[in-house]
Parts: structure tokens; sequence; C-alpha cells
């Protein structure tokens, strides 16, 4: 049977679209299913996958052998980015906290030069979305999956200022003009966001 030319094609443009994403390993557990004879070992995977560009994702995988459930865990966290938007293609536009569960995490934008300063999975994350300075904290549960899922919480509440202007029918100039002088009040902010 001959093979279709569009078959190598798709098999190529699939091949080049998983080659812009970088994926890291956050954690690797051995489970146990205890079974009539005993106990049946497998293993579970947590992968963070990025394009370094701003978009991110992760994903939990399962299987009897290690690198099955890495290769589970990457085509999961494949299926399931968000795209963050940057300033400057470097740090956070606003500071933002996440929860989830008993996991909290609080994440805050940060000069040129500072760095990623943040924990274990949480600093797993910003490499792969391709932040280079941002000041982060963990409170509450230290389990990787809880800190993933808390630090993509706030995450997908980051918002650039064109978004914010558009929403309330300003200028982006307004909008970054008053976060610099601070000249908006609380009780104002509030109201608008409202």
């Amino acid at each position: 049977m001959a093979r279709n030319p569009r078959d190598r094609d798709r098999g190529r443009d699939r091949e080049e679209r998983d080659s812009e994403f970088a994926d890291k390993l956050v954690h690797i557990n051995r489970v146990a299913k205890v079974v009539k004879g005993g106990k049946r070992f497998g293993f579970a995977a947590l992968v963070v996958v990025g394009d370094q560009k701003g978009r991110v994702g992760f994903g939990h995988g399962k299987a009897r052998e290690v690198p099955e459930a890495i290769r589970k865990a990457t085509d999961a966290a494949r299926r399931g980015l968000i795209r963050v938007p940057l300033r400057e293609g470097r740090t956070l536009h606003h500071d933002s906290e996440g929860r989830h569960g008993a996991g909290k995490v609080v994440l805050r934008s940060a000069p040129p030069g500072t760095g990623i300063i943040a924990g274990g999975p949480t600093r797993a994350v910003f490499e792969m979305l391709g932040v280079h300075d941002v000041v982060a904290k963990s409170l509450g549960s230290t389990n990787p999956y809880n800190m993933v899922r808390a630090t993509f919480d706030a995450l997908k509440g980051q918002e650039n200022p064109r978004a914010v202007a558009a929403r309330r029918g300003k200028k982006v100039s307004e909008i970054v003009a008053r976060r610099r002088d601070g000249s908006a009040g609380d009780a104002e902010t509030a109201g608008e966001a409202a």
C-alpha cells in the first residue's frame, strides 16, 4: 500500500511543533496498587512544558515504567497550555496570588537582574514560561502538585495593560501613567474593577 505524502508532512509539522517546546520533570513518585497477590508498583510523573516565550502547561501521568509516565505527563501538559502576558518578555505585569488546596503562592514582578527567586516546582514553571525576573513565595502546602496548580492559578489572573485599557474604555497611557505615579486610590480602583 502506498503512503500518502501528506501524512509524512503532517508528521514533520508535528515534530517541528513539538521541538519548539521544552519540558521539565518536576516530580516523580512511586505508587503502589494492592492486589490479591501483593503490590503492583507504578510511577506517577509531574511535568511542566513551555516554549519560553509566554506559553506554559503542566501534566500528570501514571504508568508501570518511568519513561512511559513522563511521556504521558508531557502529552497532557501540551494539551493544557495557557498563554501568559509578559512585560518586556522578562517579568510579570503585576503581583498576583494563587491558591490550590492548602497551597498558596504569591508572585511579584521584579526589576531587571533579579533572576528567578522561587522554590522547586514554582521555579520550573517560570523557567518553562520564559520569565527571567520574578520573586515568588510559597505558603502552606509544599506538595509539588498543589504548588504547580497554585502557580497556574496566579498566572491565569495576569493581564496586560492593553487588555485592561480595552475593558475600561481608556488609553493604555492613562492606565500605565496612573500606575507609575500612584495617583489612583484603592477606592477608585476597586470601584472600576467591580
